[in-house]
């Protein structure tokens, strides 16, 4: 089986032999399918009248558990966005109802951030479309492949996540 990434790296080794381009057989496969899944979730997003920024908000707060809260600042530090970003998100998601703000009975100048019935129903309705594309996305692979690429990908990832200044998404 070939795919667009064995033409580009042939094309590299013809061209430029003195260079290795063997991290690109990685990188650029891995390049590509972001920008698919990228397009596919804001597809799924689409269809659930959301932005990709909504989804990782509320879905910040949907897997805290019950009462279904953070503050902006735990918000925002899972998100890796400013204050300031953080503060007009969560003014929007407000406007529409899909969460509410209310006195942080444990400081009294904060606030917290509740996902509502209706944000819970949304994101509840977004993920499981989501995980189901994706599902399908996965199908033809063996569970032992899922492992394992799961495995791979995590063990590559990993070391660049606990960076200060690595991946912001």
């Amino acid at each position: 089986m070939r795919d667009e990434v064995d033409g580009l790296i042939e094309a590299w080794r013809a061209e430029r032999p003195d260079v290795d381009v063997t991290p690109l057989e990685v990188f650029s496969r891995v390049s590509r399918l972001a920008r698919h899944l990228d397009r596919a979730r804001r597809t799924v997003f689409t269809e659930h009248s959301l932005e990709p920024w909504e989804f990782d908000v509320l879905a910040e707060l949907r897997r805290s558990g019950p009462p279904y809260e953070l503050s902006p600042g735990r918000l925002l530090r899972a998100t890796l966005v400013t204050s300031g970003t953080m503060t007009n998100r969560v003014d929007r998601l407000a406007a529409a109802g899909l969460v509410r703000r209310r006195p942080d009975p444990a400081d009294k100048r904060g606030v917290l951030v509740r996902l509502t019935e209706q944000g819970t129903e949304r994101i509840d309705a977004a993920l499981a479309s989501l995980v189901r594309y994706e599902e399908s996305l996965l199908e033809p692979m063996p569970d032992e492949d899922r492992a394992r690429l799961a495995s791979l990908l995590r063990s590559l990832l990993a070391p660049l996540d606990r960076e200060p200044s690595g991946p912001q998404s």
